[in-house]
């Protein structure tokens, strides 16, 4: 994999939501400019265009080098490899279709490179958070095992994702891939994982148990305090809440990993209740198929946020066999496992290495 930390190119970047654009620069996986946030003018083509360029402007006048790149997040659906943004629910000024990328271009002569935000939160995480972090830990412990592949997953507005495999981020035909938000439901067929996994999810499973409108439950943190502070219907509904979603993600996690065979690290802001919701994620995880007794996932999965397991995950099982017809012996590591865990480096600081590392992959190529 690429050593980016040690990257002398500076990349302009954006992290654009529904009510602000937050702009910086990445040189070496680190900002090399103070964030500055603007409003995104949701509702105003020209005010949100403007701004933007406004934006990458005052960046480019704070940088000491020429930047080689723009690259950023930017919600879907979107032609990302053709630099368009679609119908947004969130900006409604790009109804209809904008080419915000080749506009970017011709502005500033710079390749713009945008992609979602799950891809690029995956891929920092490849490149500078949770991959390395294994890897280093493998290699102090004396492990020959090394991963290179990796599932990110964030939980907050909505159910984001990504897969790196390689050094690459695996983009799809339709630079679509990974939209993990729509996979099937488990437990509740009728609805997508989403709507199982998010914040309005948590809230509206709250609201359904304690028979309140949804308009009117607390927020997530709320109801995680509710979890861990509280007695009566308001604990029991908040571990209820978090126990639905947990068994949720980990049916997600499970079918996902089951094809990539890889670490998984999870982020965003619902991430912080992960007290309440990570026993059923790997309860589900570890679980059997009920008719057969086969294990829902073949490998055997580590919380890598346990000490214990770590320890456990970073031994593994070294074995050594002798080689038919030879005096030679192979030492190999016989433990079938993979690991999950939590951001070690931050969403927003993952999705911005995520970026930087996307568009110089792009141009490296």
């Amino acid at each position: 994999m690429t050593d980016y930390k040690n990257d002398h190119r500076a990349v302009m970047t954006l992290d654009a939501g529904g009510t602000n654009f937050v702009f910086s620069a990445i040189k070496g996986c680190k900002e090399i400019v103070e964030p500055f946030s603007i409003p995104s003018n949701a509702h105003n083509l020209d005010l949100c265009l403007n701004g933007m360029i406004d934006g990458f402007k005052h960046v480019k006048e704070s940088l000491e080098e020429a930047p080689v790149a723009i690259s950023f997040a930017f919600p879907g659906p979107s032609y990302y490899s053709d630099g368009v943004i679609g119908d947004l629910g969130n900006l409604p000024a790009f109804r209809g279709g904008v080419a915000l990328g080749p506009m970017l271009s011709e502005i500033f002569g710079l390749p713009v490179f945008i992609n979602n935000d799950g891809d690029l939160y995956a891929y920092g995480e490849a490149i500078f958070g949770f991959l390395p972090w294994v890897n280093d830990r493998l290699e102090a412990a004396g492990s020959p095992r090394r991963f290179r592949n990796l599932v990110g997953v964030t939980l907050g507005t909505g159910f984001g994702g990504g897969i790196v495999h390689d050094g690459n981020l695996y983009i799809g035909d339709n630079g679509i891939a990974s939209e993990v938000w729509n996979m099937s439901n488990k437990y509740f067929p009728d609805i997508n994982i989403e709507e199982m996994i998010s914040i309005r999810a948590v809230r509206r499973i709250y609201a359904e148990i304690m028979g309140i409108d949804p308009a009117e439950a607390p927020t997530p943190k709320d109801i995680y305090s509710y979890g861990v502070g509280s007695e009566g219907r308001k604990r029991d509904s908040a571990l209820e809440a978090y126990r639905l979603m947990g068994r949720s993600l980990g049916d997600a996690l499970a079918n996902i990993m089951t094809i990539t065979d890889s670490v998984a690290v999870i982020g965003g802001g619902v991430s912080g209740a992960r007290a309440l919701f990570m026993p059923a994620v790997l309860d589900e995880m570890r679980s059997k198929f009920s008719a057969s007794g086969v294990s829902r996932i073949s490998q055997k999965v580590y919380d890598l946020d346990s000490e214990a397991e770590l320890n456990e995950f970073l031994k593994g099982d070294i074995r050594t066999v002798k080689v038919p017809f030879s005096d030679k012996t192979v030492s190999y590591d016989a433990a079938s496992r993979l690991g999950i865990g939590f951001s070690r480096i931050g969403t927003s600081k993952a999705i911005s290495v995520g970026a930087y590392a996307f568009a110089l992959n792009a141009l490296d190529r």
